[in-house]
């Protein structure tokens, strides 16, 4: 073989040298296995080092009060937004994962489906594997809080796609529900009752609005306490997206003889006014009464530093996780269970005939 056609010898490549330590994420692996196994029930069949998790939807156990006789799968796939960015400026990464599950498993629970599993997705800059078992952790809690089991997932290292210590968390949550309890649209009527249940804040939605004014023109510091709000701000921007299955649920199984609640909407992007349409008929309008239910402090800043009221109300959830429509009769039953189950529950409105919009009074 001639000079001209030899190969060049250079240095031995590593995937490290590119960036990607393989060992590394294997001891990240090893750190988060105990974390995710706190979730496990008896439906989840062991499989430790298989491609893929495995649950069972059906089961004969005696330990099961029920089986489910017409059972509907239904999935959903949700972030977290720039909330991100808080996280990784603020160097806190242990609630984080809570609001990925609850983006996920409270729209599941808009269907009338009972969480049964969730799997995230995690892409870094680098493995750091403390960091790493903060967010799993952060999950782990959230998936206990809705009663599902983290079925697996995936983390990638990526130093090419993503800035240093930067990263990106995507979920996906499946649920069942028996077919003839499937919350409909169809269900929901003029008359029924709009209970809201509070939010812990600004939850995980507007949040390239939120720092924009609050961070960016206002200068606001994330890590002083802010008067307005009495805690600083980062702790406010910072508080996990509440779960609501656990109570909901409750609710749905114990009135299964006699349904009470009519619909459901998760108040996330575009806020009131563009989530309680999508419980409504065609036919129908929600009244909701200003007023009927206390505003956090978080949004009163935001109003302070310029964001119009009708922004406000356009983008974020002002006060309200999950809007729950209600037969009249039964709606003092349902707010009292679910307060009883640790929910702040508010009277705020009603349905009536109309064309499928949002009215303030």
């Amino acid at each position: 073989m001639s000079d001209k056609t030899a190969p060049k010898q250079g240095p031995v490549r590593t995937y490290r040298d590119a960036g990607v330590d393989i060992d590394v994420a294997d001891a990240a692996v090893d750190r988060i296995g105990p974390l995710v196994r706190r979730t496990y029930g008896p439906r989840v069949l062991p499989s430790h080092g298989a491609f893929a998790g495995m649950f069972r939807l059906d089961y004969d156990e005696r330990l099961f009060a029920r089986n489910y006789r017409d059972p509907v799968l239904v999935a959903c796939t949700d972030g977290v937004g720039s909330k991100l960015l808080i996280a990784i400026q603020a160097e806190r990464y242990t609630t984080i994962g809570i609001d990925l599950v609850a983006m996920n498993v409270n729209d599941l629970l808009c269907c009338g489906a009972e969480p049964l599993f969730f799997l995230d997705y995690i892409a870094v800059n680098k493995l750091e594997p403390a960091r790493i078992e903060q967010l799993i952790g952060g999950i782990v809690r959230g998936c206990e809080q809705a009663g599902c089991a983290l079925l697996g997932g995936e983390m990638a290292e990526m130093p090419d796609l993503y800035r240093r210590r930067h990263f990106d968390l995507a979920g996906f949550a499946v649920g069942v529900a028996e077919r003839g309890r499937l919350m409909s649209a169809a269900n929901v009527r003029p008359g029924d009752v709009l209970i809201g249940l509070a939010s812990s804040g600004l939850h995980s939605n507007g949040y390239a609005l939120a720092r924009r004014v609050l961070l960016d023109d206002a200068a606001l510091p994330l890590s002083q306490p802010v008067w307005a709000l009495g805690e600083p701000l980062v702790d406010a921007l910072l508080r996990p997206t509440r779960i609501y299955v656990k109570p909901v649920l409750d609710v749905l199984r114990h009135y299964r003889a006699r349904p009470m609640v009519t619909g459901l909407a998760h108040i996330t992007g575009s806020g009131l006014p563009g989530n309680v349409p999508r419980m409504l008929p065609p036919d129908c309008d929600a009244v909701l009464r200003r007023g009927a239910w206390p505003v956090p402090p978080i949004f009163g800043l935001l109003e302070h530093h310029g964001v119009a009221e009708d922004e406000l109300y356009r983008v974020f959830n002002m006060g309200l996780g999950l809007v729950l429509a209600v037969r009249p009769k039964s709606s003092a039953i349902v707010a009292r269970r679910l307060e009883r189950a640790g929910e702040q529950a508010y009277v705020i409105g009603r349905v009536r005939r109309g064309r499928g919009i949002v009215e303030f009074t």
